[in-house]
């Protein structure tokens, strides 16, 4: 990249069980995680999730931003039966990250989507763009649109 506005910047990979060390110690300004803590979840369960949010945690320097965006699994839905649906609670990712000791500094409805019920045959990739399901019901599902989405801000203290 030779554009100035992104000098600096350094782009690591990750895996909740298998590349926890992103950065070194401390060092990280933000970190961004766009649609995986359902990913970790499905993968290795709430250890999954726990390491991933320890290693962001351990990432950020203090008062670093943790940033979250996921399919969001309505609060009444039960989040162990849902494990494969690719949703998650946002409490549980809020519960999650301030466990790992980040604070939670703001929400935003900006992702959101009412139409969106989180119970589809193949769970979030039944929804645009996915449809997994094909041309079945395609109108249907894409008159929902796309899935419901938490976004979340934390700070590291």
């Amino acid at each position: 990249m030779n554009d100035p506005a992104y000098a600096g910047i350094k782009v690591t990979e990750f895996h909740q069980t298998k590349a926890l060390d992103i950065v070194p110690e401390g060092t990280a300004d933000m970190v961004l995680t766009f649609r995986n803590v359902h990913n970790f979840y499905m993968g290795d369960g709430d250890v999954g999730v726990e390491n991933a949010f320890k290693a962001f945690y351990k990432a950020l320097k203090k008062g670093g931003v943790l940033g979250v965006v996921d399919h969001r699994l309505p609060e009444n839905l039960d989040q162990e039966e849902n494990k494969r649906s690719g949703y998650v609670k946002q409490s549980f990712v809020i519960a999650a990250a301030e466990k790992a000791g980040f604070t939670l500094a703001a929400a935003s409805e900006i992702n959101a989507n009412p139409k969106d019920t989180a119970q589809h045959p193949r769970g979030v990739w039944t929804l645009p763009p996915r449809l997994a399901l094909g041309d079945e019901d395609k109108e249907k599902y894409t008159m929902i649109g796309e899935s419901d989405r938490m976004t979340l801000k934390f700070v590291k203290n």
